[in-house]
């Protein structure tokens, strides 16, 4: 014998499938995790591209990066450290900015005699300085020589599903067949905009064999899950 459902029970019914679809659906949609190797380069204010390359000059993009907005230029410079050591085609990235900054590798900075700092882009009071060489002139920085702290870019939504909190260390766990790495003290760079990305210099990413990865996680700074 049918029974007929009351309309109490019906409605039970519809908000629990439309619960579980609503799960199903917000499980699937996890953000996408890029990590890119961001090897040395250098960024300039306009004042500084047209010290190097000429008046009138600005950067022309050759090739867009992973974010939005910002690309690789055509224009390279050479780097010059004490005793005349030197980096030769160093990348500039664009757009121009407020201050011009070297962001290198440890090796790099080893290279050029260069004792560089780890800090986070921008935060470039009291480092040390060097000289650009562009084909039209120099330029001789005071201060802007970094190793560029390993750090993650992502939108406050990934933030929120992830349970990152913005402004704080995350860590970075790599699987591989031949050199599984956990890199901690990852800072979570938060905005409304940018895509789920992390950089790693390149000692760091052939530390761990990025290229070899079979599997890369962002994990909360405190992890009680086993990691």
């Amino acid at each position: 014998m049918i029974q007929s459902l009351d309309r109490s029970t019906i409605e039970q019914i519809v908000r629990q499938v439309v619960l579980r679809q609503s799960s199903a659906t917000s499980a699937a949609v996890e953000p996408e995790l890029v990590v890119s190797i961001s090897a040395r380069h250098v960024h300039l204010t306009d004042e500084h591209v047209e010290r190097l390359f000429g008046p009138g000059q600005t950067l022309t993009p050759m090739k867009p990066l992973y974010q939005d907005g910002f690309y690789a230029a055509e224009q390279t410079v050479m780097v010059v450290g004490p005793r005349r050591r030197m980096l030769p085609n160093v990348r500039v990235l664009g757009p121009t900015r407020s201050r011009s900054q070297v962001e290198l590798a440890f090796t790099d900075s080893i290279s050029l005699g260069i004792d560089a700092p780890v800090r986070h882009s921008g935060k470039i009071d009291g480092t040390p300085g060097c000289v650009l060489v562009g084909p039209h002139g120099v330029v001789e920085l005071q201060e802007g020589v970094i190793r560029a702290a390993r750090h993650v870019h992502i939108n406050y939504r990934d933030c929120e599903q992830l349970g990152l909190p913005p402004g704080e260390n995350c860590r970075l766990k790599i699987e591989s067949s031949l050199c599984s790495v956990i890199f901690e003290d990852v800072l979570v760079r938060a905005d409304e905009t940018s895509k789920l990305e992390v950089h790693l210099d390149t000692d760091e990413g052939n530390a761990c064999f990025l290229d070899n990865a079979t599997k890369v996680q962002l994990l909360p700074a405190q992890c009680n899950c086993g990691h």
